[in-house]
């Protein structure tokens, strides 16, 4: 009899469209691949090289304020530019490409070069909430950008330049491919349904309990049932919200909470400064009215066994479709029974 957590089968991705391998017996193979270096994490509260350490000279020469909560600015090598220049070329249908204007932006999420955002205090957290908020308003505010990532790398395997914690906000003119196929999936779904995609399948989600790890009163946190990456969770609003600036105070402060609590269980699961990508995923802007959407928050970490053996996205899953070993209820499962305080809080509590 056919059982997802034994036999080899597909799984669909409703906020996309993909379709994902799970191979769940393929968890009993060997590894002999590479293994990564964990690097140190004990780094000082201030590094006088750092180019995002307050005070100090970046790469381009400016020099940072000595400032004591987040720190925003421009970034130094930004990927998309707001004078681009207008243009696009098209030879026979087969070359084309057209150019894309943006604005990119870095934020510091603290003064402090050692604390990661599990470290943080709440109010620390929610102080990083309300910048990403003014942020998003202030560029949705440019009738130029239509979308606006923010986002996080975490650790070296991340490919992350820069230890200090800290997140970048890239907005550009047009919906970038992620995005438009959730918009489209979100949409179709609306018009069938009526209601939002994600506020029905948290409610399965909560009703089924099999991928949840955690919850409060205005957030969920899952791994999704199409995860791709081994430890992959995403946070869900419960309320049918399309941004950053329809939360309420008390949603912020519950959005600070979760954010704590799953970091920290991603950094206790190999008492390791956990490495990931993380991103926002919200309602176009200047783009008409997209009531379809509905707030989340995706983690994509790579680690797959231990510290040291990563999940690598190769040969099948770039020819043909992403696959995993793990099956998603199995992760949840794990990061759900790992404490919600962080493994350095317990330490020096003692």
């Amino acid at each position: 009899m056919f059982d997802v957590k034994e036999h080899s089968h597909t799984r669909l991705n409703i906020l996309t469209g993909d379709w994902i391998l799970v191979s769940p017996h393929r968890t009993r193979r060997p590894w002999q691949g590479k293994t990564e270096t964990v690097p140190e994490d004990n780094r000082p509260a201030h590094d006088p090289k750092c180019y995002l350490c307050p005070g100090n000279t970046r790469a381009d020469g400016s020099i940072n304020p000595h400032y004591k909560t987040s720190f925003v600015f421009i970034n130094d090598y930004s990927a998309l530019l707001e004078d681009t220049p207008e243009g696009s070329i098209d030879v026979d249908g087969l070359l084309k490409a057209s150019s894309e204007k943006g604005i990119c932006k870095v934020i510091s999420f603290s003064p402090d070069h050692s604390l990661t955002l599990p470290q943080l205090t709440l109010p620390a957290i929610e102080a990083v909430i309300e910048v990403w908020t003014k942020e998003f308003e202030t560029l949705a505010s440019n009738p130029l950008i239509k979308h606006i990532q923010i986002f996080e790398n975490k650790g070296e395997i991340m490919g992350c330049s820069n230890p200090h914690p800290h997140g970048q906000i890239w907005s550009q003119c047009s919906l970038p491919l992620e995005v438009d196929k959730e918009t489209r999936q979100q949409k179709k779904y609306f018009e069938e349904k009526g209601r939002s995609l994600l506020s029905d399948y948290v409610a399965l989600e909560l009703k089924q309990k099999e991928r949840m790890v955690l919850e409060n009163e205005h957030f969920v946190a899952v791994v999704p049932f199409w995860a791709v990456w081994p430890y992959e969770t995403m946070i869900i609003s419960k309320r049918h919200i399309q941004t950053l600036l329809q939360f309420t105070p008390e949603e912020k402060k519950a959005y600070a909470e979760i954010l704590k609590k799953l970091t920290a269980k991603y950094d206790n699961l190999f008492r390791i400064s956990f490495p990931y990508s993380a991103g926002i995923h919200q309602a176009p802007v200047n783009d008409g009215d997209h009531t379809e959407w509905h707030w989340h928050m995706h983690f994509y970490p790579p680690l797959l066994r231990s510290a040291t053996v990563k999940k690598f996205m190769v040969g099948y899953e770039m020819l043909a479709n992403p696959q995993r070993d793990i099956t998603p209820e199995w992760a949840a499962e794990k990061l759900r029974e790992l404490s919600d305080v962080h493994y350095k809080e317990v330490v020096s509590n003692k």
